[in-house]
């Protein structure tokens, strides 16, 4: 259990933290670390990213905030977040995240880094921060949504399902749970069968055009969960969490 690479021209990084993939501060570094480690090999062609157990990702691990003292848990979890959104941004081959379950808070930061999503059937997707008295991954919310909807999704905290987003073209087919690594694993022999230069300097070259810097944009949110903290409500939403 915890975060594993299988290296290989396909390489997996797989997350298996029970109960619910909400990682700790050390899951989300392990994760960031597990991404650059397959990214930076020359062998590796693709990257499949892809989770075991009830879903893909249930975001930070609230008890280990909730029970830590003063600020240090929440300043890890930030930056250990956003190194790992970082790390499957800018690895160097593309990124597939294969979703099952629920996709939630930081778990919206990986897919929407991501190069490319697959998702089971009952996949879905949402930002449930509103409610957790914080902020975060609107910036990667918003590479998977319109943005009318992105607003309602962050403050209402609904979520949308694989079928809306295959319908918004943010992913990539919708196949039943047992079909989902296979799925994931052919779209990256699809990849792998290219010319790995060639791939990589695709990667490069589009990030070197995206409108938004999402490192910056996702940084730019950061700084209203400290806020909220630091009035106090981040810990009022925390003490309800069960």
């Amino acid at each position: 259990m915890g975060i594993s690479l299988r290296e290989g021209p396909i390489a997996e990084v797989i997350v298996d933290v029970p109960p619910v993939n909400a990682l700790p501060v050390r899951g989300w570094e392990e994760l960031a670390r597990a991404v650059r480690t397959a990214g930076d090999d020359p062998a590796t062609r693709v990257v499949v990213l892809r989770a075991e157990g009830r879903g893909f990702n249930a975001g930070v691990d609230i008890k280990e905030m909730r029970d830590s003292e003063g600020f240090t848990a929440l300043v890890g979890a930030n930056r250990a977040c956003y190194a790992a959104f970082a790390a499957v941004y800018a690895c160097t081959v593309p990124v597939i995240a294969a979703v099952h379950g629920f996709c939630l808070g930081g778990g919206v930061g990986l897919a929407g880094n991501a190069d490319i999503v697959v998702a089971a059937e009952e996949a879905y997707f949402g930002l449930p921060e509103v409610d957790r008295g914080a902020l975060g991954a609107a910036t990667h919310l918003a590479r998977l949504v319109p943005q009318h909807l992105l607003r309602a999704m962050v403050y209402t905290c609904r979520n949308v399902t694989a079928a809306e987003l295959h319908a918004f073209g943010s992913v990539l087919e919708v196949v039943p749970r047992d079909k989902l690594r296979e799925t994931a694993v052919q779209v990256a022999e699809q990849i792998a069968a290219k010319d790995p230069y060639v791939i990589r300097r695709a990667k490069e070259s589009l990030n070197g055009i995206d409108p938004i810097d999402v490192n910056r944009s996702y940084r730019f949110e950061q700084g209203f969960t400290f806020e909220l903290n630091l009035m106090g409500i981040g810990d009022r939403h925390r003490e309800r969490f069960t």
